[in-house]
Formats: C-alpha cells, structure tokens, sequence
C-alpha cells in the first residue's frame, strides 16, 4: 500500500466522523475556537490563501503540514477545490501526521 493512500484514507475517515473542515474561512473559525488540532494545506494552494491561512495559523498557534494536491485531499474527503482542512479530533490529527512524516521521510530516504 503506498503511504499517501493511507493518509487519503484517514482524512476521509476524519470526514465521515465529523472531525474535518475544510476552505480558509471554516479552518479560520475553527482555529480562532481552538478546536482545529492540525491544518493540511495543499502544496499547490494558491499564495492568497496561502497568505490568508499562515496569518490566523501563526495567530492561533495551530501545527499545520503542507501535503499533496487540491485535486487528491479534496477527492479523498469528496469535495473539489479545497486548498485548506483541518482536523479537529486530537488523535485523527496525531495519526495523520505522523503518516505524513513517514511518508516525508520514506521519501527524503529514497532521493
């Protein structure tokens, strides 16, 4: 199994639970609540929300990855266009990340 299906996986299991937003302005409220515990922004997210989304992320202190594409992380969760989600639960966030991490490091390992 390739490590990034694993983490599509797990954001749409996220999705289903009820522990994902996604859009600048839900992971904005979300993150101004302290309730967002991780915020993944797509690698090809647009430099205005890019932008929009750093300022209230360093604002609110809340950790945040950049990974994958808008087309994969919004057809995992079955949206379209979406550049911004976050994870609400603690230990969806905790799982996701650390898939992440290890998909970034099988990577760094294999260059």
């Amino acid at each position: 199994m390739i490590m990034q299906d694993k983490v599509l996986r797990y954001l749409g299991f996220a999705k289903k639970a009820g522990s994902l937003v996604s859009g600048v302005n839900t992971c904005t409220y979300n993150m101004n609540r302290g309730k967002a515990a991780l915020v993944i922004l797509a690698e090809d997210i647009s430099e205005n929300s890019e932008k929009k989304i750093m300022k209230e992320i360093r604002k609110s202190g809340t950790e945040f990855v950049k990974y994958s594409t808008i087309d994969d992380l919004s057809h995992a969760v079955g949206q379209t266009d979406r550049s911004v989600f976050a994870i609400t639960d603690d230990q969806f966030a905790k799982t996701i990340l650390n898939e992440i991490m290890r998909e970034k490091d099988r990577r760094r390992v294999c260059e």
